[in-house]
């Protein structure tokens, strides 16, 4: 069910209602969204909704049987907005992130921050692990790279977003970054989302190349049932046929989201297309579809990137992508 208490309920009256739910032996979980108070419990299919609606208070009462408990969107089209520092990821404001693959040296990450921050930008991604398909690729610089990132952050003030590979690692994300990244290789990794559920950060959860819409909204599911309700959807693209690009953009899914779930989504164009030539007109589609933000790579020497050369933006490249967005973005109500 979901039990919408109206905009100037104390709490004193939130509590008769969590009262009864727990008498009823029903688990539950609490959503705030702005003015709002939206309690939502398991499905029960024989416990009558209506003895909610008597009780002082209570908006509404909605009946649910999805298989989505947490990340359904109510039937009050709440959206949730995620708070990192003085950025809100959802909402009608748009955020991109960008950055680097992978952090490859001191010099080489404080150079493409130094121009992203000069840029606007807030919130800069890199890879201290990296989740490489060959054995041989570069796996990243590990701990190390997170004490540049700490050092990074110290020295400019920007906010920072890194995948994290091992649930024993949190601590240390923790202490250094402002959103974990869960990549698409672990999209599926059930004690990982069990494991960032637990943590006070805000997720980035990307799609699996393979996952459909079910098994997506099922993963943000395990991380909010922990009781982190600071989940971001990131559409990566998808493996199909096509042998073009890296991937394929499933555009469609932007919409589908906003449509189901009250969870932000932002699209990563880099991923998606794995052609650097295509990140723009990529992204600007997804700003078109309705995406709260991007996730976008960017280096200063793309050719000589240590991971991902091919899909990563020149720093100019990026400038022009941010003029253009902004321009798409008014179009659609949205700002950036």
């Amino acid at each position: 069910m979901i039990i919408v208490m109206n905009q100037d309920a104390k709490h004193e009256e939130i509590e008769k209602v969590l009262m009864l739910i727990q008498k009823l032996g029903l688990e539950f979980s609490i959503l705030k969204n702005e003015d709002k108070t939206v309690i939502l419990t398991q499905p029960s299919y024989d416990i009558n909704s209506e003895i909610f609606k008597s009780l002082p208070k209570v908006e509404y009462v909605v009946s649910l049987n999805e298989d989505f408990k947490l990340v359904y969107k109510n039937i009050n089209n709440l959206e949730t907005k995620i708070k990192v520092g003085d950025v809100t990821i959802g909402g009608k404001d748009l955020t991109v992130i960008a950055g680097p693959c992978s952090i490859e040296s001191k010099e080489q990450l404080f150079r493409i921050a130094n121009h992203l921050k000069k840029s606007g930008i807030k919130i800069i991604r890199a890879g201290a692990f990296k989740f490489r398909t060959s054995p041989y690729s570069f796996q990243g610089l590990g701990y190390k790279g997170l004490e540049l990132l700490k050092e990074l952050k110290e020295e400019t003030g920007l906010m920072v977003i890194s995948e994290i590979l091992d649930h024993h690692d949190i601590n240390e994300f923790e202490k250094v970054v402002d959103i974990i990244q869960i990549g698409a290789r672990n999209m599926h990794n059930i004690n990982l989302l069990k494991a960032v559920g637990e943590a006070h950060l805000p997720v980035l959860l990307k799609r699996s190349y393979s996952a459909t819409l079910k098994e997506f909204l099922f993963s943000a599911e395990y991380i909010l049932m922990g009781g982190n309700k600071n989940v971001i959807l990131c559409e990566r693209g998808i493996r199909t046929f096509s042998d073009f690009t890296r991937n394929t953009l499933d555009i469609s899914i932007v919409p589908a989201i906003k449509q189901r779930t009250h969870l932000p989504v932002i699209v990563d164009p880099s991923h998606a297309t794995g052609k650097r030539d295509l990140v723009i007109p990529v992204s600007l589609a997804a700003i078109a579809a309705g995406a709260d933000g991007l996730i976008v790579e960017v280096h200063h020497e793309p050719d000589l990137a240590y991971s991902d050369s091919e899909q990563a933006i020149r720093l100019e490249q990026f400038d022009y992508l941010l003029a253009r967005a902004k321009k798409v973005a008014e179009a659609v109500g949205r700002k950036l």
